[in-house]
């Protein structure tokens, strides 16, 4: 049985992996830890609660970033000695398994590869995302329902946790908007190249006739804001309306007035909240994603200026990204990357990371 050489492919995934390591430092990360556990151990940690959970939850990342650096080391020493055996043994069993393992690694030291770009200003943030229905009828509200599972599916198959803020059911089928978060560290970074126009092809199920049916949706993600920022709103600045929930029924719900609507009277910035049973608690959730709202606003006018300044700059985010089409054939084509893969179903069941991780190496090139 011939030998296997994958030498060629452990060089470069040493050399990708050394990059990944300089750039997270994890010297610098293990006196991160040294630091967090001291605070963690502050015997008053937990009299301001907001506070010890941010060092709680800080201190448990960069442990699991240590814990994942060290892993792949041994992972790929451990790859070498395999090959040797299974090279020694002439077995193709272990051949195999070697194989599978150099897999994996490369995917693994891909992901970490693409979480050092992820180092905007906001990008360790959790993510607060907003699906609209665009045009198309009850194929753009189906479409938006769609979307919104996909990225709930991606949540859950990643353990993200991820709660719906609000859902505005359409007459017809699906949904006209919906806000959800996915509060979860680098959530921002990693889902904002998301945000964009999409558009699904099909055969309309809601067209007697069959034709072919072009919908938008449109996707805006925005940072979770933290208490630690700094956006004010004067009371005189909104306008909060209080209504009862609306759509599927259940306890507390359609009986008080537990939903509320704040306006952001300067922008003309409206968030609903009708996730909670209690008016106070929506009001405060309302109140968070607004804030979010407004300090993305904030960001988009400073990038703008930046962009003004720089000149122009050939793509153009913002505009129609991604289209999925199921007739007459069967795709999902990222615009800007030119990423497609051939298997809707899969997609939107939330198989978004080639997606994803295209689009931020993309967004990195255009950045720099």
């Amino acid at each position: 049985m011939a030998d296997i050489d994958l030498s060629h492919e452990i060089r470069e995934l040493r050399t990708t992996f050394a990059s990944i390591r300089e750039v997270v430092n994890p010297t610098q990360l293990a006196k991160n830890v040294e630091v967090l556990k001291e605070q963690a151990a502050d015997q008053n940690l937990w009299d301001d609660a907001a506070k010890a959970q941010k060092i709680t939850s800080a201190l448990s990342r960069t442990q699991s970033q240590i814990t994942k650096l060290e892993t792949v080391q041994a992972r790929l020493d451990d790859l070498e000695v395999l090959i040797d055996l299974a090279n020694d043994a002439s077995d193709s069993s272990v051949q195999s398994e070697a194989k599978a393992e150099l897999t994996a690694l490369q995917g693994e030291i891909g992901e970490l590869e693409v979480q050092t770009l992820l180092n905007g200003e906001y990008d360790s943030r959790a993510a607060v995302i907003t699906i609209r229905a665009g045009a198309g009828g009850d194929d753009a509200t189906d479409f938006a329902e769609m979307l919104m599972r996909m990225y709930l599916r991606y949540a859950e198959k990643h353990k993200l946790p991820a709660a719906v803020l609000d859902i505005s059911y359409a007459e017809g089928a699906g949904i006209k908007s919906a806000t959800f978060e996915i509060d979860s560290p680098f959530a921002f970074g990693t889902l904002s190249v998301e945000g964009g126009t999409h558009r699904l092809v099909r055969m309309s199920p809601f067209n007697s006739a069959g034709k072919r049916q072009t919908s938008f949706a449109a996707v805006e993600v925005v940072p979770l804001i933290e208490q630690t920022d700094v956006i004010e709103i004067p009371d005189s600045d909104i306008r909060v309306d209080v209504f009862r929930s609306s759509g599927p029924g259940g306890q507390s719900v359609n009986t008080t007035d537990s939903a509320v609507r704040i306006t952001h009277i300067p922008s003309g910035t409206v968030v609903s909240c009708q996730n909670e049973k209690s008016q106070i608690q929506n009001k405060a959730a309302a109140l968070r994603v607004l804030a979010s709202r407004l300090l993305e606003i904030k960001r988009r006018e400073e990038e703008a200026q930046k962009k003004q300044l720089a000149g122009d700059v050939k793509a153009s985010w913002g505009e129609q990204m991604r289209s999925y089409v199921l007739a007459p054939y069967q795709m999902v084509k990222d615009l800007r990357t030119d990423y497609e893969v051939n298997n809707p179903s899969a997609v939107f069941d939330g198989d978004i990371d080639g997606f994803i991780t295209a689009a931020i190496r993309w967004r990195k090139r255009v950045q720099d």
